[in-house]
């Protein structure tokens, strides 16, 4: 189930997500969309041999209660999900979906916090942002036991190279430029 792609472009707009359902990219990141649209972006893109990764927390007309994430389980089945709501994670785990927790590096208290919750409900994935702190994504990374993806503020190749070098297992990023790289 190991995702292999170093770089996961993260879809805001339709002229993007088409221009990725040509590309050899394996996953896409669905960041924006609404709720009318979910099922039909999701089946284009499984259609044309992608998997899909939906944010939860930024679709619009989509509560992440039990309801929504049967619905998305259900009906919609993207491939995988990515929240910052561990209740979201738990559930993708029952329609055995890739969970995704994202982690924002906030301050000590907010790591330590959430380092116990990823823990307790041990999401496939964490989404470490800002994902240009090399020195913390190793840090979480060893303290999780789970891959990293690094996300946030990347914007040249560089910095994919830092956060894959500091043990990120990928990096997602909403830059064009990066996702061929």
């Amino acid at each position: 189930m190991g995702i292999q792609q170093k770089v996961l472009p993260a879809v805001k707009n339709m002229k993007d997500f088409e221009k990725l359902l040509e590309t050899t990219t394996e996953y896409i990141i669905i960041l924006e969309s609404r709720l009318g649209n979910l099922h039909k972006v999701v089946r284009a893109a499984q259609k044309a041999g992608k998997k899909v990764l939906i944010h939860v927390d930024l679709i619009q007309g989509l509560k992440a209660d039990d309801y929504g994430m049967e619905f998305l389980g259900r009906v919609v089945k993207p491939d995988g999900v990515i929240s910052t709501r561990s209740h979201v994670i738990q559930q993708a785990k029952k329609y055995k979906m890739i969970s995704i927790q994202r982690l924002f590096l906030i301050d000590s208290q907010a790591v330590e916090h959430n380092v116990a919750i990823i823990k307790k409900v041990k999401p496939d994935y964490v989404e470490v942002l800002p994902g240009i702190v090399p020195g913390m994504i190793k840090e979480v990374k060893d303290q999780i036991g789970a891959s990293v993806i690094a996300g946030g503020l990347i914007r040249t190749e560089d910095e994919v190279n830092s956060a894959i070098e500091s043990g990120a297992s990928a990096v997602s990023t909403s830059r064009s430029e990066l996702w061929n790289f």
